[in-house]
């Protein structure tokens, strides 16, 4: 079993005794797999997503250059980041490689040290990234994802619902009043009952697939794939009750405070031919008319 934080590294080699060289050196400190051709790679890539791909460049068949072509033209492994292992020393070679994506080179006969130098430093920018990239992911108040990472996770999940024929729902929530509660209690009171909002997410929504987050200012939006009309209208009453019998804290300290929401839901059926941007757009119409009629309520998208 893969140890938990463990780094991943691929080896891709077409002689048996450079793989194991290399898992000798990488083994201690990384989960190593292995490949010994070039379809073998991209197979093992796709499935084990590896931190770090080592890659030979002189395999039979399919080279390391054609490997790395279509590592980098597929959305999900031209992140991964690719060494060459190889023993050509000329510099067109190298040249070659650092154009179509290549991260580095290590050179054979293999170094020990060497190697686990430049597997290190690949690691440090590779973390250093991952931070950026989650950071810019994030809303900061709430630690929820943001609107970006919501679009992103959108994406994929709409993909997957269309080939699997599943249903996928999505929860429109806006805070009611809000502005009247910043001006009555105060902006720093009103970040607390937006971070009180997003505590309730984590107690409602129990699948790893369901997906919160913030919009913008009071609204929040929830993804709940594999999920029909009626299981999605569940869930938005459920996080409605929680927050309508919230209690939150007073930030000075001297009582507390309360608000409710209202929530629009839009579910997309298989054979209901509509785009993302309308597929949100029914949640948000829903949330319209759940303010119309009164707030802190659940209204499910109709189509007229």
């Amino acid at each position: 079993m893969e140890e938990l934080n463990k780094y991943s590294i691929l080896v891709v080699d077409d002689e048996s005794s450079n793989i194991t060289a290399l898992n000798a050196i990488l083994s201690p400190e990384y989960t190593v797999y292995a490949a010994k051709n070039g379809q073998s790679a991209i197979n093992a890539a796709e499935k084990h997503l590896p931190d770090i791909i080592l890659l030979d460049i002189l395999m039979p068949e399919m080279d390391g250059y054609s490997v790395i072509e279509t590592l980098k033209s597929s959305s999900i492994t031209k992140k991964i980041p690719v060494i060459f292992i190889t023993g050509l020393s000329d510099t067109d070679d190298e040249e070659k490689g650092l154009t179509l994506g290549a991260a580095d080179y290590i050179s054979k006969p293999f170094s020990p040290v060497i190697v686990k130098l430049r597997i290190r430093n690949q690691i440090m920018m590779l973390d250093q990234l991952r931070t950026i990239e989650r950071l810019s992911m994030t809303d900061q108040l709430t630690e929820l994802p943001n609107r970006r990472s919501f679009e992103v996770r959108l994406q994929a999940e709409w993909g997957r619902a269309l080939r699997e024929r599943e249903p996928i729902s999505v929860l429109m929530l806006d805070a009611d009043n809000f502005k009247n509660y910043n001006d009555a209690y105060g902006h720093q009171q009103g970040d607390a009952a937006l971070k009180a909002i997003a505590a309730v997410f984590h107690d409602v929504l129990k699948r790893s697939v369901d997906f919160v987050a913030r919009w913008g200012g009071e609204e929040f939006i929830v993804l709940l794939p594999n999920t029909d009309s009626y299981g999605a209208i569940g869930v938005a009453e459920k996080i409605r009750g929680k927050i309508e019998g919230m209690e939150i804290p007073s930030v000075s300290g001297d009582g507390v405070t309360g608000l409710t929401i209202s929530i629009g839901v839009n579910t997309r059926v298989h054979g209901r031919s509509i785009t993302t941007c309308e597929f949100v757009s029914g949640a948000d119409m829903a949330l319209y008319a759940a303010k119309q009629k009164g707030r802190n309520r659940v209204c499910n998208f109709e189509k007229k």
